[in-house]
């Protein structure tokens, strides 16, 4: 009988290791590469993790080595562009490299959604949007993307109302004769919007299922181009977030009737609350920073950071301030919580879309 010497792996042998004793020559031969075999693949897959753990701090310290692109899913002008272009410029600053923002409007938002979600997860292209992203899976069916799984929340990044105003011909010169107003015009009042799913667009369902009736919707590639449409007087009103309805409130360019928040604005005092106009319309419209699913830890910290840092800075919370909006408290600036509170956004939009009869319908 040939001794246990015999293996060529005889010396990788520890005696205690297992029970089975072969008889053979042959059967211990074939039993040793079974175990061998098995060893080296475990030690292999071992290697594979810790080079797997070692890379991902290595690509984060080397991150990033060119540009990073912003994507705003709408057209420029509009609150998420000039949101998006004052991060870039502090957030660029600190990461050590230019930040690009790139419209990609179309579809409510969705069409620089389904950009993202395509990109390498590399944390070389980004995306800014609102609740409409949340809203989406509601509003639209074939997004091409799971909205709750598509996505790495990098950060929540500020806070704010909308804004309801409407063309300075209009006859109504306060909320209460506005509400009465659009409540007797019904379908004949031009209502514009920022496409379906856009923040401009729940707003407008909010105010049709409030108020009981319909209103001609007029859908644009972004609130950009309806509030120089409605500053013409092309359409009636439109339903703007306070980013950009503030300025051309003060500027009188357009009458502001109400703010969809719980308390007036300071920027603009003079309007009341839709709640105090005798309407309870309330809507919160945020901002969030995401990037594609599978982007590292590391990567996605460093951006956190990067955000942190921009949201700290006394002139982007003073360019905040006038325009009627804030940052979340700093409890929520983590990337734990941002991703808590979309779950949460897509959960609640989903069920008051329902009860006001919305459907999902395919992209356009």
């Amino acid at each position: 009988m040939c001794p246990r010497s015999y293996s060529p792996f005889a010396t990788l042998h520890s005696p205690n290791s297992f029970d089975f004793h072969p008889e053979t020559a042959e059967e211990r031969q074939d039993d040793w590469r079974k175990r061998m075999i098995a060893r080296l693949t475990r030690r292999i897959a071992l290697a594979g993790l810790l080079a797997l753990g070692l890379a991902a701090p290595a690509a984060a310290q080397g991150y990033p080595a060119r540009p990073v692109t912003i994507i705003v899913p709408f057209a420029a002008g509009g609150p998420s562009d000039l949101i998006a272009r004052l991060l870039a410029e502090h957030m660029g600053r600190t990461i050590g490299q230019q930040i690009l923002v790139e419209n990609v409007a179309g579809a409510g938002g969705t069409a620089g959604a389904k950009r993202l979600a395509a990109a390498e997860p590399d944390g070389y292209t980004l995306l800014i949007h609102h609740l409409a992203l949340a809203a989406a899976p509601s509003l639209y069916e074939g997004l091409g993307y799971d909205t709750l799984t598509a996505f790495a929340p990098i950060g929540l990044i500020n806070t704010g109302p909308m804004v309801i105003t409407g063309k300075k011909t209009l006859p109504p010169n306060d909320a209460k004769a506005f509400f009465a107003y659009a409540r007797a015009q019904g379908d004949k009042l031009t209502l514009a919007h920022a496409g379906i799913g856009s923040n401009a667009h729940l707003c407008a369902v909010l105010m049709s299922q409030t108020l009981g009736v319909k209103f001609t919707q007029v859908a644009y590639r972004g609130t950009g181009p309806a509030m120089n449409d409605l500053v013409a007087g092309q359409v009636d009103a439109l339903c703007d977030q306070s980013t950009t309805a503030v300025p051309q409130v003060e500027a009188k360019a357009v009458k502001g009737y109400a703010v969809t928040s719980l308390g007036r604005l300071d920027v603009l005092k003079d309007l009341p609350t839709a709640k105090e106009a005798g309407t309870p319309i309330e809507m919160t419209v945020w901002h969030g920073l995401y990037a594609p699913k599978g982007t590292s830890d590391a990567i996605l910290d460093k951006l956190n950071g990067a955000l942190r840092g921009a949201l700290k800075d006394p002139k982007v919370l003073e360019r905040f301030k006038a325009a009627g909006t804030s940052t979340f408290p700093q409890a929520q600036w983590t990337r734990a919580a941002h991703a808590a509170y979309f779950k949460a956004e897509v959960e609640k939009w989903a069920k008051a879309l329902r009860a006001a009869g919305a459907t999902p319908s395919a992209i356009k």
